[in-house]
């Protein structure tokens, strides 16, 4: 018997002049917009009142910014109450980013955020509702999250998801950089149903972006080295190495 699809509740703390994200949750089926403002003080008594599954939040709120609604939802919602945070911003600076994965934010999404994205992003963590997830994986994703985000890999794009994905298999099996081709990639491929060499190419227009984007210095700046200029850019084992021995290091 087919199992029942949950409707997720929604609440929008955005000033979104085109209304897009609005628009996207008040006609699809399988969400339900709560409520939205971009009044911070309205959001943290509105949100503690209809508690929403979800709470997408701008940083940048009139009165009351979002961190500071979040941190108020803290200390006055019961935490199985609580919504799940996710940041949309223009505000792609890595300690905005670095601020939103300490206060608790699922996800970090700099804007122009396409809503079929954001919807993506919510369905994987609604997915994860009642499988248990250890802290110190959940610590991981949001450490791999924040490292892409900060060098300037775009989340929206394939590559992203990839690489995030060979980042932990690597952490949980160092020896699998060494197998490249036999095994890593076709381990992606296989849970994102293409092909290896969909997946090589995917993990390298993502590197090619983050280039583009001149933000070398991010990264040199997150291992405390010189490593790589803006003529020289990392193979995809090399980076896929470099961030998962950082997360091993780091525990």
């Amino acid at each position: 018997m087919e199992k029942e699809k949950k409707i997720i509740s929604v609440y929008l703390a955005d000033n979104d002049a085109a209304g897009e994200l609005k628009k996207y949750f008040e006609q699809s089926a399988d969400y339900k917009l709560l409520g939205s403002s971009s009044d911070g003080v309205t959001v943290a008594a509105e949100v503690k009142s209809l508690k929403p599954d979800f709470l997408i939040s701008e940083v940048l709120l009139s009165g009351m910014d979002g961190f500071m609604v979040y941190d108020k939802l803290k200390k006055e919602m019961a935490a199985d109450e609580l919504p799940k945070l996710i940041f949309i911003s223009n505000l792609s600076h890595s300690g905005f980013v670095s601020k939103a994965i300490k206060e608790g934010a699922s996800y970090f999404m700099v804007k122009p955020v396409m809503p079929e994205n954001l919807d993506q992003r919510i369905r994987d963590l609604a997915s994860n509702e009642g499988e248990v997830e250890t802290s110190s994986e959940k610590q991981l994703d949001e450490k791999i999250s924040n490292i892409f985000i900060s060098i300037g890999i775009p989340a929206h794009i394939k590559g992203y998801q990839f690489l995030r994905e060979a980042v932990k298999l690597a952490v949980e099996e160092p020896d699998i950089i060494g197998s490249i081709t036999k095994r890593l990639y076709p381990t992606i491929a296989e849970k994102f149903e293409t092909s290896s060499s969909k997946v090589e190419r995917g993990m390298r227009h993502a590197i090619e972006v983050a280039w583009n984007r001149g933000k070398i210095e991010n990264i040199n700046n997150l291992f405390g080295l010189k490593i790589y200029s803006s003529n020289e850019k990392p193979t995809n084992g090399e980076l896929i190495a470099l961030i998962a021995d950082k997360m091993i290091m780091e525990g």
